[in-house]
């Protein structure tokens, strides 16, 4: 019923950090704009600004997909109260419990894969930072 209203939440709340962070990266980075070599140049790449970017565009797909997917079964309607089980008090308790069950878990699991998506880049990141150390470069 309302199960992609909690992605959605996460969604906006990330998709505001990130773009906050990346204004204050983009502050402390204008002084020092000149970088050193091309690994430092790769490194600067994987920020935690896109880093939280990657999870807007996995939670926005998520949501937008889920969205569709209720209006196409009618449970979202382009009126007044807009889900159809806020018209009835049995099925908004019934919602509330579908949005505490299903939508947390769907938010957590999201933020878990991405968490190991970026466990995964930022270790990459550091082997190829140690190598490149290693070589002298």
């Amino acid at each position: 019923m309302a199960c992609f209203i909690v992605p959605a939440v996460e969604a906006v709340v990330v998709t505001a950090t990130a773009i906050a962070l990346k204004k204050r990266e983009m502050k402390l980075e204008a002084p020092a704009h000149t970088a050193h070599s091309a690994l430092e140049e790769k490194q600067k790449k994987y920020t935690w600004s896109r880093y939280l970017t990657w999870l807007a565009a996995l939670l926005w797909g998520g949501v937008l997909l889920l969205a569709f997917e209720h209006v196409w079964h009618g449970e979202v309607v382009p009126w007044y109260p807009f889900l159809t089980a806020m018209s009835d008090p049995v099925d908004k308790a019934e919602m509330f419990r579908e949005m505490a069950t299903v939508g947390v878990s769907m938010a957590v699991m999201v933020t878990a894969v991405w968490g190991a998506v970026v466990a995964v880049v930022s270790t990459k990141v550091k082997k190829a930072a140690k190598t490149a150390a290693a070589k002298g470069e």
